[in-house]
């Protein structure tokens, strides 16, 4: 089976579009998803930002938020605009690399992405981790004490280090076998169709 690698950033507007649609068109494609959390923050640094561009450009902004609300009720998903932000998505990330080594990793993605653009809650709020950890019937505690590892800390950076090196500048961005990227959730079909090549 083909794989394609999914970098997403739990802050990312577009990526909550993408982490809700890309399940079932990858087993649609017959393409193995491969889910890949990063921050984006450094990669914006390396650019000279020290925001998004969604607020550093207002113009730029205030058409992306239009367009996410769009675009979300054509999908049928809820969306509400999460203040502040960007979001801090550092916890949101490690827990999900600790939920990905194990069977409840693309679930926590979808609830937290559900959790910040969808109600407009704080995914940096452990209360608010540790319930959507509870609704998928997982223990809270040993997750949010294994974030705070040396593996994990070093497993988010080498994600993010690793994105910088394909050269992602943005999320979601969707990087095939063969090294060809896609950047956004609206190339999310093109990459599934360029990975089963």
């Amino acid at each position: 089976m083909q794989t394609l690698d999914f970098f997403f950033e739990f802050a990312s507007t577009y990526s909550y579009l993408a982490a809700m649609r890309v399940g079932d068109l990858a087993r649609t494609a017959g393409v193995k998803v491969r889910w890949r959390p990063f921050l984006l923050g450094p990669i914006f640094q390396t650019q000279g930002w020290n925001d998004s561009p969604f607020n550093l450009y207002p113009q730029k902004g205030r058409y992306m938020w239009r367009d996410l609300e769009r675009l979300a009720a054509e999908l049928g998903l809820p969306f509400e605009r999460p203040v502040p932000f960007p979001q801090s998505s550092l916890l949101a990330a490690r827990v999900a690399l600790v939920g990905l080594a194990e069977n409840w990793g693309e679930a926590f993605c979808r609830a937290a992405f559900t959790a910040e653009f969808g109600e407009g809650r704080q995914i940096a709020d452990q209360t608010v981790i540790a319930d959507l950890l509870r609704g998928l019937g997982v223990v809270p505690q040993s997750v949010l004490e294994r974030t705070q590892s040396v593996e994990i800390k070093a497993k988010l950076r080498a994600e993010t280090e690793s994105a910088r090196v394909l050269g992602v500048f943005g999320a979601p961005t969707f990087v095939t076998a063969d090294g060809e990227l896609f950047w956004g959730n609206d190339r999310l079909e093109q990459a599934l169709a360029w990975a089963r090549k």
